[in-house]
Formats: C-alpha cells, structure tokens, sequence
C-alpha cells in the first residue's frame, strides 16, 4: 500500500524522513567526488605540509669569522620572488586526501599528431602498505640491507659501503619524515633548505668549526666552508684557477667529478662558472651528507672507492677533485689511482688537496712519496704544486694524451689493460691493477678533447661510433628532443617547471633530454641501463653527466630526492627480466611527493603500467602522440 508524504507528517515519522534525507546527500556527495577525483602528486602523503618559502638568506657565519651571529631567517621579509604561499594544498574532508584543480593545456600543433587526455584512478588490487621501522624514511634498500652488511668477511676496503641488494625488493612505500616541506626553491636551496626535510644534525654539530652546515631556527643554512676551504669555497676555487690558469672553468673544464664531497659546496659554486660536478660520497659516519646536497639541488649521488669500479665511463671526467676526501690513493698498490686515471680524460687533471701535499710529518711524507712513485708509473705529469695565503695546499697532475710515456717505461709495472669490449664494463666490475688505454676513434687514431662549452652539447662527440649513419643519427635525435620537449613537454603538460631542479633521464641515450633542458636552472642525472646499448661516454663528451645503472635494482640515492623522472621506452626491456611493480615502488621512493613522472612509452606497455599502478601513482593526463603516449603523474 502506497503512503503519501503528507501522512507521514501526519504520522510524525519525523526520523524516518531525516534519514532518507541524509542518504540522498550521502549518494550525491560519493558521485560527485568520484567523477571529480583527479591524482594529485601529494595525495598519499597527506601529512605533507606547505610552508611559507624563505624570504631570504638567513645571515651565517662569515668566513673565516666564526663570532657572527646567525639571524632568523624568515623575519620580515620583502622579497617579491619568494611569495609565502607560492603553493596551497587543501585537505578533502570526506577522503582525507588533498584537492587539486589541474588544468590541462591544448599543446600548440606544430606537425606532430597530438591529443590531450585525462586518466582517473585506475581500479586495481594493489594493496600499498607504508614501511616500518625507525630506519624506513631514508631507507635505501641496496646500502642499507643489514642482514648482508652483518654476514661479510671483511670490511678492510669498504665493502660495507658498496651495494648489497635484498631480494626480494621491499614492496612498501616510505613514510615521509615528519613535519616535511616542499622543498625551498632553486637558487635559494643552495644556501639554504628545511630542516624537517633533512632532520639530521649531527654533521652540524661534527664540523661546526669547519662551517660545513649551521642549523638556524628551521633551516639548514650553508656557509660555503670545508675542511680546505678556510676562506670559503669561492677562495677556494679561484685559487685552483690562479694557479693553473688553463683550467678554463666552464670553458675547457665542464665535466667534474669530487670525490668524497662533503655536502657538495665545492660542486654547488662551481654551477656559476658553467661547470657541472658529479658530486660523490659513500653513507658513512658524515650523516646524510650526500642528501643535503641533494635537497640543495646540487648534483650528488652516493658511492665509495673500494672494490669495484666506480659506475662511470672510461675517459669521462675533465677533472677530478678531492678535498681531504679520506681516500687511500697508495692502497692495494695503487688501485684507487687507477680507477681515476681509467675515468679521467686524457689530458684531464686531478687536483689533489689534502694534507700530505704540504706536511712535513712521517706519516704524510710517507703518503706523498708513495703518490709520487705511483703517479710516475701511471705517466701522470705533476704540472703545479703550490700552498695558498692560509696554509692549505694543493697538487695538480695531467693524464698523458699520447701512447709514448706508456711505451717507454722501463717497467710496464702497472700494465695497460688488455681491452676487449669495455660495453658497461664497470658494473659490479672489480677494480683493475692494469691501465686503461687511451682512446681511439674507428681509425685508430687518438680521440681528441670535446669543443670548449657550450659548443660540445650540440657538435660530434669524439666518442661517437664511427659506423655508417652515426653522425645523421645524432643529430636526428638531439632535433628530435628539442622539437618534443618545446612542442610537448614544456607546453602540453601540467608541469610547474620552475619547481623542478632535480631531473633523472632514466634510459638517456644520447642525452638528448638533458640537451633540450640545459637552458632551464635545472641539472639532469642522464641514467645508461646496463641492458641497451652503451651511450654514457658520449653523454659526457657533450658536457653532461650520468651513470649506469640497472633498474631491477635499487638507486644510489636518498629518498625524496628527484623533482622529475622520465622513461623513454624503458619497461620494454625491464618487463622481461623483472617485475615492474619493483621499478615502480623505486620510482615512489626518490621522487619528491609534489615531483612528476614522464613516462614515454608504447600503447601496450603504457597499460601494463597502469594496471599495476593502482590509485597510488595514476596518470593526471596524456599526450598522443601518433603510435605511443606521453603521460605525466
């Protein structure tokens, strides 16, 4: 029997009423925000917290006074570049997850057959759990793995510090630390970054005479000191100029490589003279070292000198840098020196400055004349050696560019190497006792130096195979970056580029990606996969940087510590030798939570992704771009 709502007035079924109210809301409010509901970046993180951005650098010990006060670093100011609230995230109530309106761009036509799309949430049974433990935040799976650090025979030549991957790859995603901020902006992260996003202080506290690092209210603020640098990392850097002034910084010298780095202020200045420095350290005692300088935007990775090669290409480096950086350069007969000389392009430098250049006591003398016994075998030349105004000295050597000091020593005591097909050869590759051979182009002929930068991004790289088409393939391919990157990337996708600075290319190739950006202030780690063909000397010889890497296993690196990663064509290959649900959670643990992922890819393996991401990293929009897809997260 039908009742009328006029007899349930009647009837006083008020309660009645009200609830069937409540329910109509309920279902309306659900359909709303499920045909609404767009990814965005920090959605997972939800206790992600955006700050006011600094104002301006807050006041630091000068140099090399250390009386000066340190000031607050956000009072009062006026800046209008720095607005308080550059981003704001709201928090939904009914899902607990942030909002976001994200406006996608019609990309202008410029030829290429392009098409806009929008992806929601793609419904799968991925069950994503947060890491526990006190050590989760900044885990880093392949040098943090404990179980196999404990079980090794011997830490003598820090094999602690080198890779150990677990398997199975951990499956959960990090929590992030707590009271985290998006990260202060570049040129300002330089000097400065939050604390809460790096909550270490023990280096503050370790080499608070040397003025590494000083932490100031809610900030870690970076004076530009260092164990050799008393007078500041810019006096420092003049100095090397001074007295070798065929140095060239940004000319000549592009391509630095410093070991044992610190938090990279050596590499971090430099970026003004046009240089670019693979800043390196293991994780050791000098705690998260390597992530401040990450967090700075400040090109780092982390790595040690101990039994196996480093991950770089052969004749790479134009110079190589240590500061004090604890390397025994006369160990196991001279090893360490070799790995330098195999990385360092003939006639490229190693500037050494540590104690045994300019000390008198047994201990370092013994050093220096073990360095001088080792370097003369090697044929290295010693062209400057000299102490600056506050004490500290330095050593310059030159790499030979010529075969004839290699041919007429006396003792072939070490031996060039016998080089058969160096292709990724230094990936988990024990350090040699022998001497990499100078290079030689398909003739047989010497390769010579790169053109002065900035000439050698876009001209042929000495490296280049000498196989027909080779040099029209080149070219093709930095057109073709540049054309997509204006065309696409720059205009055609939701993406905030003056909030990047730490960009990965994780299949590089010729580094044309890095190529198209280098006009942006940003820095690219262009990533050679040890599963496709070998590029990353060429990458080099274009005066940029990367290294090799294989991506069914952990990255040397901090958590939160890139703003983009973007795959060209990468899972094709990875599918088939591991799961990509392990590719996909690395992705997660060193991109940034308000960072993007660019993934360029087949039709076929763009779903083989979605479906496995699930709701954590699905795609905000696409572009189509005639037989594959470019999508960002």
């Amino acid at each position: 029997m039908a009742v009328s709502v006029g007899s349930l007035f009647q009837q006083r079924k008020y309660p009645f009423i009200f609830a069937l109210l409540v329910l109509l809301i309920c279902v309306m409010f659900l359909l709303f925000t499920n045909s609404a509901n767009i990814f965005y970046p920090l959605a997972f993180y939800s206790d992600v917290q955006v700050q006011p951005l600094p104002q301006s650098l807050p006041s630091s010990p000068a140099l090399p006074d250390s009386t000066r006060p340190v000031l607050d670093p956000i009072a009062d100011s006026k800046d209008p570049e720095m607005p308080r609230n550059e981003t704001r995230v709201t928090e939904s109530k009914d899902s607990g997850l942030p909002e976001k309106d994200i406006q996608i761009e019609e990309p202008k036509d410029q030829g290429l057959p392009l098409k806009v799309e929008t992806f929601e949430d793609v419904d799968v049974n991925m069950n994503w759990k947060l890491c526990k433990g006190s050590a989760a935040v900044d885990n880093i799976p392949c040098l943090d793995n404990m179980k196999a650090i404990k079980a090794l025979r011997s830490r003598k030549h820090m094999e602690h510090r080198e890779r150990h991957c677990p398997d199975p790859s951990p499956h959960c995603l990090l929590p992030l630390p707590k009271g985290y901020k998006v990260s202060v902006p570049w040129p300002k992260s330089r000097d400065m970054i939050w604390y809460d996003n790096v909550p270490h202080p023990k280096l503050v506290e370790y080499k608070k005479d040397q003025h590494w690092v000083v932490k100031s209210g809610e900030y870690l603020v970076f004076p530009g000191g260092g164990t050799q640098f008393k007078d500041g990392v810019n006096h420092y850097v003049q100095f090397i100029e001074k007295t070798l002034p065929a140095i060239q910084w940004g000319k000549k010298i592009r391509v630095i490589l410093d070991v044992g780095c610190g938090v990279a202020s050596f590499g971090g200045f430099l970026l003004d003279k046009d240089v670019i420095t693979m800043s390196f350290a293991p994780k050791d005692e000098h705690e998260a070292q390597i992530q401040f300088a990450l967090e700075r935007g400040i090109p780092a990775t982390l790595s040690v000198i101990g039994t196996q090669k480093l991950t770089f290409p052969d004749n790479g480096f134009d110079l190589i840098h240590c500061a004090r950086c604890r390397v025994h350069w006369d160990a196991d007969g001279g090893r360490p020196l070799y790995e330098l000389n195999r990385i360092l392009r003939p006639g490229g430098f190693f500037v050494w400055s540590a104690t045994p250049v300019y000390r008198d006591d047994e201990r370092d003398q013994k050093v220096w004349n073990a360095m001088v016994t080792i370097t003369k075998a090697m044929c290295w030349t010693t062209v400057a050696k000299t102490v600056d105004s506050g004490g500290i000295g330095l050593v310059m050597y030159q790499k030979p560019t010529t075969t004839s000091c290699y041919e007429n020593r006396k003792e072939k005591n070490p031996p060039l190497c016998n080089k058969k097909d160096g292709k990724n050869s230094s990936w988990y590759t024990r350090l040699s006792s022998c001497l990499t051979p100078l290079p030689v182009d398909g003739m047989g002929n010497l390769q010579n130096w790169p053109m002065p930068w900035p000439q050698r991004l876009t001209s042929k790289p000495p490296s280049l195979p000498t196989e027909p088409n080779a040099t029209d393939k080149f070219y093709d391919d930095t057109k073709h970056w540049s054309q997509l990157f204006s065309n696409v990337y720059l205009n055609g996708l939701s993406i905030n580029w003056s909030r990047v600075r730490n960009v990965m290319d994780m299949n590089a190739g010729y580094g044309g990606f890095a190529s198209a950006l280098v006009d942006l202030p940003l820095w690219v780690m262009n990533v050679v996969p040890i599963d496709v063909p070998d590029t990353l000397s060429i990458i080099y010889d274009r005066g940029l940087i990367g290294m090799y890497h294989d991506w069914c296993e952990s990255f040397n690196t901090y958590p939160r510590t890139y703003d983009l990663l973007h795959s060209s064509f990468l899972f094709k290959n990875l599918e088939k030798r591991c799961d990509i649900v392990d590719v996909i959670v690395e992705l997660d643990r060193i991109l940034r939570p308000d960072g993007y992922i660019i993934v360029q890819d087949s039709m076929e393996i763009i779903n083989k992704i979605l479906k496995k991401l699930g709701r954590k990293l699905s795609f905000t929009n696409a572009v189509s771009t005639g037989s594959y897809r470019i999508l960002v997260s």
